[in-house]
């Protein structure tokens, strides 16, 4: 059974910074390309950062490119989201995803047979 675990969620003020972690057990971790994605009030799930199996490739949409950085540690089946100059449109619930499709098709999208882990909330008040 795969499970998908974050963690590092709070409230921060803009400008600030926080740091997500999310592990994984029961999916061969270093075999998978990982991703973030978020959901904010009424709005549609998107994906904010993908990255590839290896750490090789990444990817950022336009709206958090040069604040957010996507790292992984196979070793310890982590991945970590770094965000930066927080903005309260950043205020969402933050979703760890394993096995998405990722940077080497120029995309961040969930997939059949994608894992997703609970959600932790992120609030950037003004």
């Amino acid at each position: 059974q795969v499970q998908v675990v974050e963690s590092g969620g709070g409230l921060v003020q803009a400008g600030g910074s926080l740091r997500l972690s999310c592990t994984v057990s029961g999916l061969t971790f270093n075999g998978y390309d990982m991703g973030w994605f978020r959901q904010a009030p009424g709005k549609e799930r998107e994906g904010v950062s993908c990255i590839t199996w290896n750490g090789g490739m990444t990817y950022y949409p336009d709206s958090v490119k040069g604040r957010f950085s996507i790292s992984r540690d196979n070793a310890k089946n982590t991945l970590y989201l770094q965000m930066n100059s927080l903005k309260p449109e950043d205020t969402a619930v933050y979703y760890c995803a394993a096995a998405v499709y990722g940077p080497d098709g120029n995309r961040c999208a969930a997939r059949a047979g994608t894992h997703w882990g609970q959600g932790t909330q992120v609030t950037v008040s003004s």
